[in-house]
């Protein structure tokens, strides 16, 4: 059974910056394409950044564009979420999302089957 587990948020204010860790543990094999996704309170869960299986090609919402990087070490089955540049309307829960689907990155949480807990980021302005 395969397992992500989460570390790295908090709170931070506003133009601060957070890394956002995510270890794929358990019956592993190969490697995994990767996601971060985030729900504000009240709102739908949303996709923020992806990253391929292969190619590690990135995919970046609009929002956040220019100021998150996602990174991925297959070695360690490990992903990152860099946050520079940070605004309150970045708060939310962060989850991760893994898969071992070929090709392009999806952005859609049911291509998913692997999820974190969650990991909840504060932006004070």
């Amino acid at each position: 059974q395969v397992q992500l587990v989460e570390s790295g948020g908090g709170l931070v204010e506003a133009g601060g910056s957070l890394r956002l860790s995510c270890a794929v543990r358990g019956r592993t094999y190969g490697n995994y394409a990767m996601a971060w996704f985030r729900q504000p309170l009240g709102k739908e869960r949303e996709f923020v950044a992806g990253i391929s299986r292969i190619s590690r090609d990135t995919k970046y919402a609009d929002s956040v564009k220019g100021r998150f990087t996602i990174s991925k070490d297959d070695t360690n089955d490990t992903g990152f979420l860099q946050m520079n540049s940070l605004k309150p309307e970045d708060t939310a829960v962060y989850s991760c999302a893994a898969n071992q689907l070929p090709g392009i990155v999806r952005i859609m949480t049911k291509d998913y089957d692997y999820w974190g807990q969650g990991t909840q980021v504060t932006v004070s302005s």
